[in-house]
Parts: C-alpha cells; structure tokens; sequence
C-alpha cells in the first residue's frame, strides 16, 4: 500500500452512504483495493449515527436517498461540532447546476458525477485527506507557537523585573554601601545575560524556521571548535570549580554546517555547565566511525532528570524551564535549536540521564 494513504498515522475511514447496495459495494471493493478502511451505509439516519460513534476521516455521500436525503444529512453533520469538519464529497446522478450549488453550500467540498470514473474517485479523496491532514498540523504549529512564545514572554519578565527593581533601589538610595552596590550589580550582570541569551537563541530559531539559515556544509575541524567552545565558559567553569576530561581523536574527516555545530555545542556545554555541581566533573568526546563522521558526547556529573523530562526535552511546547545548581536559568530553547539543528544536517541527538546522578548529550552527524 503506498504511503499516500496514510491518514494521521493511521489508515483513512471512509463512510460511503448510498441507499443502492450496488453502488455501495462498487465503492467498497474500489476504497479498499487502495487501502481505505471502509464503512458502507444505506441511509442518512444509519449515516449520521456512524458518524458520531466512528468519526469518519471523510464522508462520500449520494444525495436522492429516501428519508433524510444527503443535502438535509450534510446540514446535520456541519451543525455538530465533533463532525463538522470531515470533509464530505457528493457522489449523485444529479447533474444540474443548481444541485451542484446546494451540495457546496451546505458545506460539501467536493462533487463528483454519476457514472464515476476510478480514478476522479481515487484523486479527490487523496487530494481532500491531504488538506485536512494540512490544516490540522497547521493547527498544531500554530498552538505549539503561541504556547512557546507564551513560555518566553514568561522567561522574559523575570530578568526584565529584576533590571526595573535594580535601576529604581539604586534611584531612591542615597548612600549604598559598596557591598550591596556589588550585589545589585551581579544580579544585574547575571539578568542581562540572561535576556541576552534568551534573545539570542529566540532570533536564532525565528530565523531557521522562516528558513534564513541554511545547512552549508564545508570541511570543519571538530576539535578546535570544541576547544573554543569550552573556553568561551572559562570563568564559569573556574567560579564553579568544574574540571572538563576531553577525549577527542587527532583526526576526525567532517563535512558539517560550523555554524550549526558551534551553536549545539555551545549549547550543550551551557547546559552541562549549570547543571553540574562545584567542584564537578564535565567529560567531552568525540570520535570518528563507521556509520557516522562524528559522534560527540557531552557528560555531567551533575543534578540529571526525570523521565518525563527527559521525554519532553526537545519539545517545543513544553516549559522545559529548571535552574541549575547555582541558580542559572534554562528554558530549553537552546535544546530545541540543538534538535533542529542537528536534523537539519542529517544527524540524530538524543540524551541519557538519570536523576542526582548526571546527564549524557550525544549527537552524531554523517
């Protein structure tokens, strides 16, 4: 069965409602030798009662039936609010203008004439799946969306209040002494950066997912962009007292985007920082192989996670908010980047963890 038919990761259910059991049958064995799960009914009534128990995918419905007829059906099924969006597709013998009007506005999507060709039949319902499979995952991005960007003004308001209450404690006071001027000026520091690095990441993946960033792949050396990568965090690393072990071959022959790479390494290597403890322990890898050009592995010693955690770590909408074990702030967005980023160069990432006892990032790339 081709792929062409798969309906939200199940096989499409198709209700066939036509008062001729010739017609029904037809229908029925053309759907299912193209891999259709199929329901035939006789009449309007015993439609609409399928409907509300089975939820069909999508309806083909002839209109000249006895009792409910299809237009008075149709009307029925777009006044429910759990069936008014399976898209329905006429199938009648009625070939006059006006009947073909009716049948788009009572809410129909589709009609198809009476002799029907196999084909017109097979492309229209494959056509009319697609855009409501289409539809609904727009539906989802943009709930995913609005989730996310709720998450981030959340994040936001935090390091923003803490800047507000700072600039205002150091407008009323007069005399501060130099202690608690030195406090509101690490908090201060610490706030910005992290508004910086929120912003930072959110234009980051503003820009991947309106594609203004490409994969350009070019040969990249591995070990130097890890090595630049964990100096960039030397003063954390020497306030926390973290000693990193690496581990890296001489030569590892790599063709990968630098740019992609050096933000999930920065990234990963952020997120071990935090979450490991003073006087911890950060051990880095990477190795050449056979299946891959690269496989690199980031490991902390440090606070780990649950298992729900760990399910929901590169998920868009979820608050993967947590702090680490000096308070740092992580929103996952960064975790989200690494994700993209990675599939975009045809690599795959994926973490261990166990909880008080450490995490362990890998990804691969080809």
């Amino acid at each position: 069965m081709n792929d062409k038919y798969i309906f939200e990761k199940k096989i499409a259910n198709i209700l066939i409602v036509d008062d001729t059991p010739a017609n029904l049958k037809i229908l029925g064995i053309i759907l299912k030798n193209e891999g259709f799960k199929i329901r035939p009914v006789l009449n309007g009534e015993l439609a609409l009662q399928v409907a509300e128990k089975e939820k069909p995918d999508l309806i083909l419905l002839d209109i000249m039936m006895p009792g409910l007829n299809g237009f008075e059906v149709c009307q029925r099924l777009k006044k429910n609010e759990k069936l008014k969006d399976v898209p329905v597709i006429f199938i009648s013998a009625l070939s006059e203008p006006e009947d073909k009007v009716r049948a788009f506005r009572e809410g129909g999507v589709d009609y198809i004439s009476k002799p029907f060709q196999v084909d017109e039949v097979i492309a229209r319902i494959n056509i009319h799946l697609k855009i409501v499979e289409q539809t609904k995952k727009l539906i989802e991005l943009n709930a995913t969306k609005n989730k996310f960007f709720s998450i981030i003004a959340h994040d936001l308001r935090g390091p923003i209040s803490n800047l507000m209450m700072i600039s205002e404690a150091i407008e009323e006071t007069n005399d501060m002494d130099d202690e608690t001027l030195k406090m509101f000026l690490d908090i201060q520091k610490t706030s910005s950066k992290e508004t910086m690095d929120l912003l930072e990441n959110l234009l980051i993946w503003a820009k991947s997912n309106t594609n203004l960033i490409q994969n350009s792949p070019e040969k990249i050396d591995i070990n130097g962009i890890i090595k630049t990568n964990i100096d960039s965090f030397r003063n954390e690393l020497f306030i926390k007292e973290i000693n990193v072990n690496i581990n890296i071959d001489d030569f590892i022959p790599l063709e990968a985007d630098p740019n992609m790479v050096c933000l999930v390494l920065r990234n990963l290597i952020s997120n071990a920082v935090k979450f490991t403890p003073k006087s911890g322990i950060i051990s880095i890898s990477a190795h050449a192989g056979k299946e891959y050009s690269v496989l690199v592995k980031i490991e902390d010693n440090g606070l780990g996670m649950s298992e729900n955690q760990l399910n929901n770590l590169f998920r868009l909408d979820v608050n993967n908010k947590r702090y680490g074990t000096e308070g740092e702030t992580s929103n996952g967005l960064g975790l989200v980047l690494c994700h993209e980023f990675i599939e975009k160069m045809g690599g795959k990432i994926w973490a261990e963890s166990e909880e008080n006892k450490g995490s362990t990032f890998s990804f691969s790339l080809p």
